[in-house]
């Protein structure tokens, strides 16, 4: 983990003071291709660059004390792509595994994954499972990774799942509710997400966490991935805090604790902005 600057722990003090920091981060890591092709580069590029900004993303959320960040990193729907991109994203996918477990692992990050793991190559699923073992017993933030997945094929997968159960004998249709439901889902153990950020500018969810978003705050960013850093990921908080999830309280109340605060961490960025990013 890279040493991190006198700034940006000021903007985490603040961003900790200004509001509740979310307990579960999701984020479709969307624009990896458009990035590329918008400066000449192929889409292989795009993919690649993309790994820098999961990687600050990890940390940052991890010093902030996030438990748990779901990256949306190969869906269902993406082995439609051609084959030979299919590849590169497998082949990144077993580099960056390598490259950062030990890495994960020192900084006490918990490592997991979530989809349909058995459509994965088998070089790709000794390495998800050589992290997983790794880390299992670390108790920092979890960072779940979203493969082969869709939030339509967790549902219909659940579905499938109560409807052999019954079958068996082990429950009743008078059984099922909300909760046994989502006990059938494929983040069972992890709670639902507070903040979806979706990259990349399009404005919709994409098969992502169908169930378990329902009452997640969703924030739509511009800029593709490639170009996503902390900067932009407390800017997303910063947004997340601002919206009224009152908990009990009345909405003066929570607006005299928060405001000061928030006005002192867009300052505290902007001028982290101007250190890190000027030409």
């Amino acid at each position: 983990m890279a040493k991190q600057d006198a700034k940006d722990k000021q903007i985490q003090e603040s961003l900790k003071k200004s509001g509740e920091i979310p307990r579960h981060i999701a984020i479709t890591m969307d624009g990896n291709g458009r990035w590329a092709q918008s400066k000449g580069y192929s889409r292989n590029k795009g993919h690649r660059e993309g790994v820098h900004s999961v990687r600050d993303t990890v940390e940052a959320c991890g010093q902030l004390g996030v438990d748990y960040l779901t990256l949306y990193t190969f869906s269902t729907e993406n082995w439609k792509r051609p084959e030979s991109e299919v590849t590169l994203l497998m082949k990144l996918l077993i580099r960056a595994l390598k490259d950062e477990t030990d890495n994960l692992h020192k900084n006490n990050v918990r490592f997991m994954c979530t989809g349909d793991l058995q459509k994965l190559p088998e070089d790709v699923l000794h390495e998800l499972l050589d992290a997983i073992e790794k880390t299992k017993n670390n108790d920092g933030l979890t960072l779940n990774l979203a493969l082969s997945y869709s939030g339509r094929w967790d549902i219909t997968n659940a579905a499938k799942s109560i409807a052999q159960d019954v079958i068996d004998g082990k429950i009743t249709p008078q059984d099922i509710n909300e909760g046994l439901f989502s006990n059938y889902l494929a983040l069972k153990n992890i709670p639902d997400p507070d903040l979806l950020i979706r990259t990349g500018g399009d404005y919709r969810i994409s098969n992502f966490l169908l169930w378990q978003a329902a009452y997640s705050e969703l924030y739509f960013e511009k800029d593709f991935w490639p170009d996503f850093r902390r900067n932009l990921l407390y800017k997303a908080i910063i947004e997340y805090q601002n919206r009224e999830r009152r908990y009990g309280l009345i909405s003066e109340q929570i607006n005299d604790i928060r405001d000061k605060h928030s006005q002192e961490t867009k300052i505290l960025i902007k001028e982290y902005e101007n250190d890190k990013f000027a030409k």
